[in-house]
């Protein structure tokens, strides 16, 4: 398929965090590279580019900031052009619903991993990007999955999911190297609190007990209900 060279082209990149635009893999500029390589065969220079960083991919295009706009600037004989389906897609089925919708409306659709045809140019590239469609939706929710297992062990190897460590520890190291260290004097507390409790203590009579001790959390507050809670209840010992 031959596009004409006053075809308006209109670009758009994505990536999932602010983390993520500094990645040469799936960076805002790499996928614009892609984006504008992919005019220039066609003959094409102007781009109209569209741009949402940090933003997920579970949002829907038209509800994300640029691909809001991008939505609304769409006209007949415009083609979208993206550098991978899953920088502009939710799921399979989100990608095959639009580019009907779109194809409605006489807007086409290349990913630069597909080829430089639109997706809907035949039988063939629709049928590819079909399959694609779904390998890239079952693909995500393996990563998912392996992102959920690698979580679980680590916190079971003693290592650091995020956020702040729960009471009773203190995080050492940073990033991948980040683990959980006991802190004695917390482990202290906790242990008074589960022998008030094995006393036959109810949480409010705790909590009156840790008051008149002057025992507070690390920040200086006293103790709440929910923050009782948590540490009585915590899989971390």
């Amino acid at each position: 398929m031959k596009i004409a060279p006053q075809t308006r082209i209109v670009g758009y990149t994505r990536v999932s965090t602010t983390e993520q635009a500094s990645d040469e893999r799936t960076s805002l500029a790499t996928q614009e590279s892609a984006i504008r390589g992919l005019a220039m065969i066609h003959g094409i220079a102007d781009v109209t580019l569209y741009s949402d960083p940090g933003i997920s991919g579970g949002i829907a295009l038209e509800d994300r900031p640029a691909g809001a706009a991008l939505c609304e600037a769409l006209e007949p004989g415009s083609i979208v052009v993206a550098s991978k389906l899953d920088r502009v897609f939710r799921s399979a089925s989100d990608a095959l619903a639009t580019v009907e919708r779109w194809k409605a409306q006489g807007v086409d659709l290349i990913l630069v991993d597909c080829g430089t045809e639109p997706v809907s140019a035949n039988g063939n590239s629709k049928l590819f990007f079909s399959i694609l469609a779904s390998v890239a939706e079952f693909e995500k929710g393996r990563i998912a999955e392996r992102m959920k297992e690698g979580r679980a062990g680590k916190k079971a190897r003693g290592g650091h999911i995020g956020g702040f460590a729960p009471y009773g520890f203190r995080k050492v190291g940073e990033g991948r190297n980040a683990a959980l260290e006991r802190d004695e004097g917390e482990q202290a507390t906790i242990a008074h609190i589960k022998a008030l409790k094995a006393a036959g203590a109810t949480h409010r009579a705790v909590l009156a007990q840790l008051a008149r001790e002057g025992v507070t959390l690390r920040n200086g507050s006293p103790f709440s209900m929910q923050q009782l809670h948590n540490v009585l209840h915590s899989d971390r010992v």
